[in-house]
């Protein structure tokens, strides 16, 4: 089936201001997604996929790999249909399970290795998932093994850290991390990755609809807040990975090195590391985790051309007093999303790097890429960019949450795409509240301009209402970012008796900085209004962030009903569950 779709100018005024040479309405034919690796493995055989730590595996050796691992896990009953999950850092592992799932016609489910075991049983009973695949460390492992006799979980599949290691390094490991590594059982529940693969690689290919087989469940706390998991087809993420070539076509080449500090079991750096990587025979060099040092080091030695991050990533970069003693001129651009990025930051990272700091904006229920801004011509300051190919971007009332409002006006953000879900798993009331009449909506306020520019105003739930006057958070930040003292900040609205909210920020200072909250106001009060001039000021030493350094403005929201609640009040929502 074809996704052709027909220009028009007056819907469509980004069109005006697209890329050359780049057709927004090209069909993309949509295929199983395991398909991006076996064209790949078709295509760059002999070029260099992975980078882990030293170790380099091929698109050959990834492929290979993968169709043991798809064997192997047909073998132990892995079906069409039923789940597979990733509990695993970024390794090589996790591409290999991730496409081995695919070609069994099962499902992956993404699992965040930080969940504590409540989180992770739960996640566990509500994807239906029988199967998970983690890494031989105590730190993973050890939370699985309690959950084999409690959940529905009846098979964990170990993988040896120290095999994805270079030599002499992986004779090394298990002795300098004896005390970390599970010792790995074999029989019915525990099954080696070494036996898993130990087959021929000739797995039974399933027959797989694009457009309605399930080729992921992404969890996401969603425009709602409550946990869920967005069923993304094999059409919507093979898409997404193609529109992402697309629309950075002209500095997709085969020189191209993207490194992975984001985690793949993010939908962001599932698309813009792993999979956009495959699309264009590129190198993905990946770590097991954010450490300022290692990254910068990594960046010295392995000459990446892009890195996908988030504005909180760049600031702690930025923050290092050794930025100097590493050369990253080697980065071409930066690809920004994940949370609003302060002009500041973008500037600054670009005078320090000589990169292009890209911003873009995606969200799970969208596999996740909707938006970026341009590489071949500067974007507009706070703009999410341009919507991709094939992708139409409507503002509607926030009044009815239907009707179109004119360019320029303020609304709410919505998307249609080849992209976009199927739809919560297992709760269609929570998919009627964010899908209607083939629109996606994002819960984020903003505008198109008259070149088709996306702005970004602030998310719906976090507009605070002081005195009737809608306050814009992000409005704020992007105030309080220009003190040159200021690390990062939040905004949020907290209780206020006489104007119903007021509004409060939330300040981290650089390294050696000092500043009150009586300074800080005289420099906003030529910078805001009076209505929005934070009249609650608090300072901390960090702010709390989700795994991929996204600021956790719930927590900061959570602490303050917290404080309002008078002592011993029940919590209506204590039993509800939470995700990052």
């Amino acid at each position: 089936m074809s996704m052709a779709v027909r220009q028009d100018l007056t819907a469509r005024p980004w069109l005006t201001a697209y890329p050359p040479n780049l057709d927004w309405a090209t069909p993309i034919e949509p295929r199983p997604l395991y398909h991006l690796l076996d064209d790949a493995a078709a295509r760059f055989g002999t070029r260099p996929c992975i980078d882990f730590l030293d170790r380099q595996f091929t698109y050959a050796e990834i492929k290979s790999l993968s169709d043991r691992a798809a064997k192997g896990l047909q073998q132990r009953g892995l079906q069409a249909g039923m789940r597979l999950g990733l509990f695993l850092p970024n390794c090589p592992y996790y591409v290999i399970f991730y496409y081995a799932a695919l070609k069994c016609g099962a499902t992956v489910v993404n699992f965040n290795p930080l969940y504590v075991e409540r989180e992770v049983e739960h996640q566990i009973a509500d994807s239906q998932t029988d199967m998970m695949v983690t890494l031989d460390l105590h730190s993973l492992a050890d939370k699985l093994e309690v959950l084999l006799g409690r959940s529905r979980l009846r098979a964990l599949i170990l993988c040896p850290f120290a095999d994805s290691l270079p030599f002499p390094k992986n004779l090394l490991v298990p002795i300098a991390m004896f005390r970390d590594l599970a010792h790995i059982r074999r029989d019915e529940r525990h099954i080696a990755y070494a036996d898993l693969i130990d087959n021929d690689g000739a797995y039974l290919p399933p027959v797989i609809d694009p457009l309605e087989d399930i080729a992921l469940l992404q969890y996401t706390g969603g425009t709602t807040g409550v946990p869920k998991g967005a069923a993304l087809s094999h059409a919507n993420v093979y898409v997404n990975a193609l529109q992402c070539r697309a629309w950075f076509a002209n500095v997709s080449n085969e020189s191209a090195r993207v490194i992975g500090v984001l985690p793949l079991f993010h939908a962001f750096a599932m698309t813009c590391v792993m999979n956009w990587c495959l699309t264009i025979g590129g190198l993905m060099i990946l770590l097991p985790r954010f450490d300022a040092k290692r990254l910068l080091s990594t960046i010295d030695k392995k000459r990446p051309t892009a890195m996908p991050a988030v504005p909180t990533l760049l600031t702690a970069l930025l923050n290092r007093s050794d930025l100097g003693d590493y050369d990253l001129r080697s980065l071409e651009f930066c690809i920004s999303g994940g949370a609003p990025l302060p002009l500041e930051v973008r500037r600054a990272f670009e005078a320090k790097t000589g990169a292009r700091v890209v911003e873009g904006y995606g969200l799970s229920e969208a596999s996740p890429v909707t938006c970026c801004n341009p590489v071949h011509r500067p974007g507009k300051t706070g703009s999410i960019g341009l919507p991709l190919p094939l992708t139409d971007c409507v503002i509607v009332s926030l009044d009815d949450r239907r009707t179109p409002v004119k360019p320029g006006e303020v609304g709410e953000i919505c998307f249609r795409g080849p992209q976009v879900m199927l739809g919560y798993w297992n709760r269609p009331e929570a998919t009627d509240e964010v899908i209607t009449d083939g629109l996606l909506h994002t819960g984020d306020v903003g505008h198109i301009d008259e070149e088709g520019f996306v702005f970004i105003t602030d998310r719906l739930k976090e507009m605070i209402n002081a005195s009737g006057y809608k306050v814009y958070p992000r409005v704020v930040e992007e105030a309080i970012y220009q003190h040159p003292a200021v690390k990062e900040c939040a905004v949020i609205g907290v209780g206020d008796h006489y104007r119903g909210q007021t509004v409060k920020a939330f300040v981290s200072l650089k390294t050696g900085q000092h500043l009150t909250a009586e300074v800080l106001q005289e420099f906003l009060s030529h910078r805001l209004s009076k209505i929005e001039m934070p009249k609650l000021i608090e300072f901390r030493a960090e702010l709390p962030k989700t795994v991929i350094g996204k600021i956790q403005k719930k927590v900061l929201i959570e602490e303050e009903n917290a404080k309002s609640q008078p002592a011993g009040a029940a919590d209506p929502d204590q039993n509800k569950e939470t995700t990052s």
